[in-house]
């Protein structure tokens, strides 16, 4: 075991390995309670039972696909990477395929599933690195800290710290609600957590604001910790059910625009985390990053086995990067956070206690981090600063992901043309601005 993963040559040992892949779980564990409460659609009222995901199912799913695809990464890549479901893509997920384009979220697993899929292909063949490396670094900056306003939009919505306006379109809420209250207090203990540098901080919050609700009488106590693990039934095998049920459904423009977009960010949630977290441990070799397609036919085959399960897109977890910092540099610690995964299974009564003003700090703070990327944007340049402008911009105010992504895909190619800088447009990205250009004709 040791030899396999190059202890000795890394300088590295089991205690550390084991240490930082429980970090790196304890800074990613969020997502077993946020990603069922998101696919579910819990924050929506009013809507069909139809258009929600059995929570329980999504719970089990979760950790399921995390599990496997963490010991994919370790096992193939042998990289220190976590892998769950992607928090900016389970809310292109829930929010924008099945809530605004009404598209069953059976069909969306499938759209999952083929992307997934299209992954397997690209990551053999190597073109997922040469489409990777045809979008320009400046769009992916753009595109990772509009997600991260996104999604801090959608947890400062499930807080009721914003409202809906009919005059302003939204506004402030009642601050003094006891429910609004309790996420403030999240929020304000994660923050002080996070710059005192715990690790999983993120965790640890969400635990506190679930106590102090309980105390408080706004959340119910559970009545036992552990149980059996919930039925996985209800989402099992769902991505399938279009494809021989109602294949005519996913002819059509709509469907490939969602595929293309589970598709592309992941391209960037992947390549960002693998290159940030190589980085930190030390692994990456004259810049480039070895075994990188290993690494990303990991992360191509933890999105079909999350489809398969019932999950929206599995991705790699920047949130690795507190695993480093704990002394993880090997797939071993990828080892230990999947089996610390599939533990989690039998503690699923804890899920229903962690109601939407739990996980909104989460949401918020996740928000906070994936911004960062502003600063490596050239915004001196203004052909540069109107296409990374409009898509970080366009992602909450339209409240959509794929929307933000298609505006400023769009204006990228005219900026950069009109300046004089041709040269510098890879042909991969007009092919994107003439599609993102037919998505907004016939989807929009």
């Amino acid at each position: 075991m040791k030899k396999y993963f190059e202890f000795d040559k890394l300088g590295t040992n089991y205690r550390r390995e084991i240490v930082g892949g429980l970090t790196t779980f304890l800074a990613m564990a969020y997502i077993l309670a946020v990603n069922p409460i998101t696919l579910s659609l819990e924050a929506v009222p009013d809507l069909p039972d139809a258009m929600r995901m059995d929570k329980g199912a999504v719970f089990v799913a979760t950790a399921l696909a995390a599990a496997v695809g963490s010991l994919f990464m370790g096992l193939i890549a042998r990289y220190p990477i976590g892998l769950a479901p992607g928090m900016g893509l389970n809310a292109f997920f829930a929010f924008t395929v099945v809530l605004t384009y009404g598209i069953p979220w059976q069909t969306a697993l499938t759209g999952v599933l083929f992307s997934g899929l299209i992954f397997i292909v690209l990551s053999l063949s190597g073109l997922r690195e040469l489409i990777i490396n045809a979008i320009p670094a400046q769009l992916k900056f753009a595109v990772g800290a509009g997600i991260g306003l996104f999604i801090t939009f959608l947890g400062m919505q499930n807080a009721k710290i914003i409202v809906g306006d009919p005059n302003t379109l939204v506004t402030l809420g009642k601050l003094s609600s006891g429910p609004t209250l309790l996420a403030i207090f999240g929020l304000v203990i994660t923050v002080i957590m996070m710059v005192r540098k715990i690790k999983g901080a993120i965790f640890y919050g969400m635990i506190a604001t679930t106590l102090v609700g309980m105390a408080v009488n706004l959340i119910e106590v559970p009545h036992q910790i552990v149980s059996k693990v919930p039925s996985v039934s209800p989402t099992f095998g769902a991505a399938f059910h279009t494809i021989f049920e109602d294949p005519s459904s996913l002819m059509t423009t709509q469907f490939l625009v969602v595929v293309i977009t589970f598709l592309f960010v992941d391209f960037f949630d992947t390549a960002g985390t693998l290159v940030a977290v190589a980085n930190q441990a030390g692994l990456m070799k004259n810049d480039k990053l070895p075994r990188a397609g290993r690494a990303l036919l990991a992360d191509s085959l933890a999105t079909v086995t999350g489809a398969i399960f019932g999950t929206s897109t599995t991705t790699s977890y920047i949130e690795s990067t507190a695993g480093v910092a704990a002394g993880a540099k090997t797939g071993f610690s990828s080892i230990i956070i999947g089996i610390l995964f599939l533990l989690s299974l039998f503690f699923s009564p804890l899920l229903f206690v962690i109601t939407p003003e739990v996980t909104a700090p989460a949401l918020i703070i996740v928000g906070v981090l994936m911004v960062s990327t502003l600063g490596n944007i050239e915004w001196t340049k203004f052909e540069i600063a109107v296409p990374a402008f409009f898509t970080i911009v366009a992602m909450p105010l339209t409240y959509s992901i794929a929307t933000g992504i298609a505006i400023g895909f769009v204006f990228y190619p005219i900026t950069m043309l009109l300046s004089g800088r041709r040269k510098e447009i890879h042909p991969i990205m007009y092919g994107l601005a003439v599609l993102f250009i037919l998505y907004f004709i016939f989807i929009k």
